[in-house]
């Protein structure tokens, strides 16, 4: 061999043997610490340390024996040729620092995955302060390869990023914006993670299924999925239903529509009718000696309906609906009931049901209610109440067959 290749010929069987060490070691290093650790660690009872090889903390951590080898060999290696000597230090230490970079990565994902999971963290949103450091890391890392790979201290790029202020607050807004809002819906516990939210804004009506440092994915009830800004959880109004299921009652809030014309005073015939029905018995008698006495001490005369105090159709209803409400199993007797008198409308007059469910469930809330409704809707024309509905086309014709039949008895001449 030429004196001239001999140099060239022992830096490429360094440089080979170099490769070979690294890769033996390496290998090592995974058998005696992924493998030990793995088994060691599926033997525990711990959860923390499964998260850690899910997310392959220890494969990570077996790159730091063999990149140290290459950098602590490659001085000897190529002793003869420092060119090359400096461009693979510089790529040693890129390497290195992409290595460090993934072990510290994989700690916090790690981290985070078991505070997720733990009961005080779990709807608090740890996710997006985790991000945060994550994206600091990565500013570091890029910091310190450009540091490397142009031969400057990192200070003269912190002191360029400085200068580009400007510049890095427009393109890290949102991650800004976000973190100052997880603060705030962390400090104030405005949302959690499972909770039920509504934005009218942007369509979302669901769960919360993820609060992170940019957005607050939420699942709606169509299983459609809306990415909602988490800055806009501070900046405009939301529903969180939380206080409703938190509460262990579910409102009921709707109306009943009467036709003002089937509204009359209780004659006695009506009154011995209503004492049949258990669930005010009481209550009429009561009524009816109140009012008795009431027009007997004023000297009123009852023998027409108008004068004094009478009872009516639609105040016993009420009173019926109420009691009704109280001895429904599924109401809950602790919270708010009131069945009210709103003021009348083109569609009728409305009775208004106000009570809660002691459930918060969607499918047994709304069993409830039809039922309630069902039997309210029947028992209305008990007390010689109708329902108030827009007329139909069916109700038209019925009219003029009707009419028809009432001018052909009569024999009133049909004009065409």
């Amino acid at each position: 061999m030429a004196p001239t290749w001999i140099p060239a010929v022992t830096a490429f069987i360094l440089f080979t043997s170099l490769v070979l060490l690294a890769v033996v070691s390496w290998q090592l290093t995974r058998v005696l610490l992924v493998r030990t650790l793995h088994t060691f660690f599926a033997r525990t009872t711990a959860k923390w340390d499964d998260l850690f090889v899910e997310h392959k903390l220890f494969e990570n951590l077996a790159h730091i024996v063999p990149v140290l080898l290459f950098r602590l060999l490659t001085p000897v290696v190529f002793a003869d040729y420092p060119e090359i000597l400096a461009v693979t230090l510089k790529a040693v230490d890129v390497y290195i620092i992409f290595v460090i970079m993934r072990i510290i990565t994989s700690f916090l994902t790690g981290m985070e995955a078991f505070l997720i999971a733990s009961p005080v963290f779990k709807n608090k949103p740890i996710a997006s302060y985790f991000q945060l450091t994550r994206i600091l890391i990565y500013i570091a890392a890029a910091i310190l390869v450009l540091s490397i790979l142009l031969g400057r201290s990192p200070v003269y790029f912190l002191s360029a990023f400085g200068a580009m202020t400007a510049i890095i607050l427009l393109i890290f807004k949102d991650t800004i914006l976000g973190l100052v809002a997880s603060v705030q819906i962390s400090a104030n516990d405005m949302v959690r993670v499972g909770d039920w939210v509504e934005m009218p804004k942007f369509n979302a009506d669901g769960d919360v299924i993820a609060l992170n440092l940019n957005t607050v994915k939420i699942r709606n009830w169509d299983k459609t999925i809306t990415a909602v800004p988490t800055y806009y959880f501070i900046t405009d109004s939301f529903k969180n239903w939380r206080g409703m299921q938190e509460s262990g009652g579910r409102r009921i809030k709707r109306a009943i529509f009467l036709n003002q014309r089937s509204v009359k005073f209780v004659d006695p015939e009506m009154r011995e009718r209503f004492k049949k029905y258990y669930l005010i018995t009481e209550y009429v008698n009561r009524r009816q000696e109140e009012i008795e006495n009431f027009n007997r001490e004023n000297a009123i005369d009852t023998s027409t309906l108008i004068n004094g105090r009478r009872m009516t159709n639609i105040g016993v209803f009420r009173h019926y609906t109420e009691a009704f409400l109280r001895a429904h199993k599924r109401i809950n007797s602790e919270m708010t009931l009131i069945v009210r008198q709103l003021a009348p409308t083109d569609h009728g007059l409305p009775i208004e049901i106000y009570c809660f469910t002691n459930t918060v469930a969607f499918a047994e809330y709304e069993g409830i209610q039809s039922d309630i409704f069902d039997h309210l809707l029947a028992a209305a024309s008990h007390f010689d109440l109708e329902i108030f509905q827009s007329p139909s086309g069916n109700d038209i014709v019925l009219a003029g067959e009707k009419l028809s039949q009432v001018l052909s008895e009569k024999n009133v001449p049909r004009q065409v």
